[in-house]
């Protein structure tokens, strides 16, 4: 289940990208979250790994870790959400003084929902916009 969505914001790239990049912001943004907590040490790069708590639509744990980043340009993150394999990725490009953020989202369904798959992709791709524009506002904000 692979989707993409698309933002522009406000905020120059290096700002964005330095937001984004630490992974313990999320819950800032992402309504589905309580808590993300950075396990490894040191700044974000490629190897750290958190730890989330999410509470919708159930109460679960999941682990992330950084897979790629090339700063202030792409931030590569797999794990699990909601118990799927997931590969995350947001690219960022520059449009003025602004940066135009798109996210692309890969969930691996497990072989007896592939069938549900087509129902759930618009659900789960609203959410995530949703997701993204209180990080437009609140990076706009600040």
């Amino acid at each position: 289940m692979k989707f993409t969505n698309t933002i522009t914001i406000e905020r120059p790239p290096a700002t964005v990208f330095a937001y984004l990049a630490n992974l313990e912001n999320l819950p800032q943004w992402n309504y589905a979250l309580a808590e993300t907590r950075q396990l490894t040490s040191g700044p974000p790069s490629v190897g750290t790994r958190y730890l989330q708590t999410r509470t919708i639509p159930v109460h679960a744990e999941e682990t992330l870790e950084i897979i790629e980043l090339t700063p202030n340009h792409k931030l590569t993150v797999q794990g699990t959400l909601n118990a799927l394999p997931a590969h995350l990725t947001y690219t960022l490009h520059p449009e003025g003084t602004a940066t135009t953020l798109t996210n692309t989202v890969n969930l691996q369904a497990p072989r007896p929902l592939n069938l549900l798959a087509p129902i759930a992709l618009g659900r789960v791709k609203s959410a995530v916009a949703a997701n993204l524009a209180a990080l437009k506002q609140l990076l706009e904000q600040s």
